[in-house]
């Protein structure tokens, strides 16, 4: 299996506003660049291409040394709905009245199963 990382959209990208290359990420988590990789090809990080020669995560995946809990589930419960990782990220970080916030700001606060339940409905 080869990764693929999507290339991102300026709007997206602001949205997200702080990322990490993917070797900080690995260095982050105590991992090697290929073990960074490997999060990404089993959909438990996202990581976009933003113009530099390696992938990309949202610094606010990264909880101190481990990615931040809850969030590989619903990114599965969002890809399995068809999202695609640019529009997961869209999904994630745009605001959202009933949580409050956008979805990430909730899964970092650790309401990730309220967050998780919304994903499934997209689903249907």
């Amino acid at each position: 299996m080869t990764l693929s990382v999507a290339q991102i959209d300026r709007e997206t990208d602001q949205l997200v506003g702080e990322w990490l290359p993917l070797s900080e990420v690995g260095r982050r988590l105590g991992l090697t660049t290929g073990r960074a990789k490997q999060l990404l090809k089993d959909k438990r990080l996202i990581g976009v291409r933003r113009g530099g020669s390696e992938p990309e995560v949202p610094a606010a995946f990264i909880d101190g040394d481990d990615v931040v809990k809850g969030l590989p589930g619903t990114l599965t419960v969002l890809s399995d709905a068809g999202y695609t990782d640019v529009e997961a990220l869209r999904w994630l970080y745009t605001a959202d009245d009933s949580l409050p916030g956008a979805p990430v700001d909730a899964i970092v606060a650790g309401r990730h199963t309220e967050v998780k339940r919304r994903a499934q409905a997209l689903g249907f």
